[in-house]
């Protein structure tokens, strides 16, 4: 039973928020399956070629104690799930966030501070630490997202940086319980001379940055492929 610790975890995550996906009375999200499949599956490749990289590079690794043992480029079965289970659970809270709160959402110039803000601290983190391969790539990545924020000024931010405090507390647990919080060993591992060494608990600091970067991404490319298609 423990080799299916990671691939459960990724199951569970995921069925309540796609169960949910196909109520009809109120959100019937299912209705836009294509457009946010296409949009996980897109961005989720460019994230997960960091991970074959990073899994290469023996930045981070896996503990085949907590998995089936089937692996593709160094990856697990697990991870390549994660990648396509994870962010549809995540990404569909800031929806229903959106559903059910219509009117919480920032004004327009404190989502522009906000994202100055971000920028810089991005910025300097990248700067600073060019020399630590995850939290150049993590930080990095986030840096410049916020970036193209501050020129296209998309105003789906707005909601976004409300819903990922929400967002990020089941990430917390789900990314706690694959480093190492609730288990002997931890599922991911890391090289922590390419990290800051800075943790959440047992969650690297870096990956809350990877995790905004992916999750607002997938946003933004859902939500360009949504006004399209109407």
């Amino acid at each position: 039973m423990q080799s299916y610790y990671y691939l459960l975890l990724d199951v569970f995550s995921f069925i309540v928020p796609f169960l949910f996906s196909f109520e009809k009375k109120r959100m019937h999200f299912i209705q836009h399956w294509k457009a946010y499949f296409t949009s996980i599956i897109a961005v989720g490749i460019i994230f997960i070629l960091w991970d074959i990289y990073f899994a290469y590079q023996n930045v981070w690794g896996f503990n085949d104690q907590y998995l089936i043992g089937f692996r593709i480029l160094k990856l697990p079965l697990e991870e390549w799930l994660f990648f396509l289970l994870i962010p549809y659970a995540s990404v569909f809270i800031h929806y229903a966030l959106k559903y059910f709160f219509p009117a919480i959402q920032l004004e327009k110039k404190t989502t522009k501070w906000i994202t100055y803000v971000l920028f810089l601290v991005g910025l300097l983190i990248t700067v600073f630490n060019y020399d630590k391969m995850y939290t150049f790539v993590c930080v990095g990545i986030f840096t410049i997202l916020m970036l193209l924020q501050i020129i296209f000024e998309w105003k789906y931010a707005q909601r976004f940086y409300l819903s990922f405090i929400i967002i990020f507390i089941p990430f917390f647990f789900v990314n706690s319980a694959l480093t190492g919080s609730y288990s002997e060993k931890p599922v991911v591992f890391y090289d922590n001379t390419e990290n800051l060494g800075i943790r959440l608990g047992t969650i690297p600091l870096e990956d809350s940055f990877y995790c905004f970067a992916l999750l607002y991404s997938i946003t933004l490319v859902f939500e360009y492929l949504k006004n399209k298609k109407n």
